[in-house]
């Protein structure tokens, strides 16, 4: 092993903005460096931290011309999934594909900027 993932990091138009949705989203604890850099420490895991770009342009889902280039999966127990989904779109995510009626253990959306994630039923 050469070292340890110790932060995921997003681009983004507004970083504490984007900081926030994620705190409600997997827990946390923001950290605002300045106006260019927020981290999101958290208790397990990599930190998930936040970097402003002036010109961002979101991905789109599924286009190959914008593509995601990674997303996130966040677990949540089966029984949870429906209020989980409520949760997150009172955030602001928006649905981007459905579990087919149940067919799927994972639905996806985006963020308030774009950037695809999941949730899983385990």
């Amino acid at each position: 092993m050469i070292g340890r993932l110790s932060s995921v990091v997003l681009d983004c138009p507004a970083p504490a903005a984007l900081a926030a949705f994620y705190a409600e989203l997997v827990g946390g604890r923001v950290e605002v460096d300045d106006d260019e850099w927020v981290d999101l420490a958290r208790e397990e895991g990599p930190a998930l931290s936040f970097q402003r770009v002036a010109d961002y342009r979101p991905p789109v889902w599924p286009d190959p011309a914008r593509p995601q280039q990674y997303h996130l999966d966040i677990s949540v127990p089966r029984a949870q999934m429906d209020e989980a989904e409520q949760q997150v779109l009172a955030l602001g995510a928006k649905l981007l594909e459905d579990d087919l009626g149940g067919s799927r253990n994972w639905r996806v959306y985006a963020d308030p900027v774009g950037h695809p994630f999941c949730l899983c039923a385990h």
